[in-house]
């Protein structure tokens, strides 16, 4: 199985962002927004990001506007807002649909690897979260429910 870190995203500028530079570490990979009921989880996977960075762990965010439009921003005010105030360090890339005929090829492969509830692919909300192992592979999905913190034991486990 090809592994998630042969997927080539889009950095904010659009220009092409090949995953292969995170290969060998283990990555959470979210979808996040910046007006949601969530947004706070945003403090906790940048502790997530700080805490394990050194130990090869890294935070991919990928803000998306497909829930209740509560990523409307473009790039630049989604990078100053991630920025000035939740003090975020890992990647943001550019926005991206997770759902539908427009997903990013990205999503549409974490989905089928991790299904969700009843085996259903799609995404339901902003702040749903892939563990990926040091391999590119797959391993955990989490709903926007749960916080980064809860994930603290899974993801030791794959350092």
């Amino acid at each position: 199985m090809t592994p998630i870190t042969d997927f080539i995203v889009r950095s904010p500028d659009g220009s092409p962002a090949p995953l292969a530079v995170y290969a060998g570490r283990v990555l959470l990979i979210v979808n996040t927004a910046s007006k949601c009921g969530f947004t706070l989880q945003y403090e906790g996977l940048e502790a997530l990001h700080r805490d394990y960075a050194d130990r090869g762990f890294e935070v991919l965010g990928f803000p998306c506007n497909q829930f209740g439009a509560q990523e409307p921003g473009d790039a630049a005010e989604i990078a100053s807002f991630c920025s000035l105030t939740y003090d975020v360090t890992f990647p943001v890339f550019a926005k991206v649909e997770v759902n539908g005929s427009g997903a990013d090829p990205l999503f549409d492969r974490l989905k089928t690897d991790a299904p969700g509830l009843l085996g259903l692919k799609s995404i339901k909300w902003n702040f749903t979260k892939f563990l990926v192992d040091r391999h590119g592979l797959v391993t955990a999905r989490y709903a926007p429910t749960t916080k980064p913190e809860a994930l603290r034991a899974d993801i030791e486990a794959l350092l």
